[in-house]
């Protein structure tokens, strides 16, 4: 498979939308990032996405529902918190992805496990390759700000996670 050169793709829409400026893509030179204090096998793992999916409810939508959740409109954030979580042992095939804002000759997103790898995670975990799961892994809604992503929706992703006893958290941005 061919590398997919994406900041350069989009630097090119950009400049043929006829934007002067160049894209200015976030970027964080002081992440608290740190090396690990105790291997995988005895870690606490979460999953943070900005996919574009809703929970299937109980009983699953009826036609009417799945249309108006299809086509919900935007899917864009507020600058209110936007953090939504997802018990860990949700079965996969109450996700269903509803926004179209990905690279579609990568993906049709019919497989959760292309932007919510549930499957892959639980599977580690048996294998002894991850301690636990966390209680809740959590979905947010893009908002292209990485100011508001930095002040409100960070913040409280690491309080739950802290809560949680969470040592390594798993990030899908799509």
């Amino acid at each position: 498979m061919e590398h997919v050169r994406y900041i350069d793709k989009t630097r090119e829409y950009y400049s043929r939308q006829g934007y002067d400026k160049t894209y200015h893509w976030a970027a964080n030179e002081t992440a608290p990032f740190t090396p690990l204090t105790k291997p995988l096998r005895e870690s606490r793992v979460a999953l943070i996405s900005t996919a574009g999916f809703t929970l299937v409810p109980d009983g699953g939508f009826d036609e009417e529902e799945l249309r108006r959740v299809k086509s919900g409109g935007s899917n864009m954030g507020s600058y209110q918190v936007e953090v939504f979580p997802i018990p860990s042992g949700l079965p996969e095939d109450r996700i269903l992805y509803v926004v179209g804002n990905h690279d579609r000759a990568q993906s049709d997103m019919s497989d959760v496990n292309t932007y919510f790898p549930l499957t892959r995670l639980r599977e580690f975990q048996a294998e002894g390759v991850l301690g636990s799961l966390a209680t809740d892994f959590f979905r947010l809604k893009e908002n292209y700000s990485q100011r508001k992503t930095m002040e409100v929706d960070a913040p409280e992703v690491l309080r739950r996670c802290r809560e949680d006893d969470v040592d390594v958290a798993l990030l899908t941005p799509v």
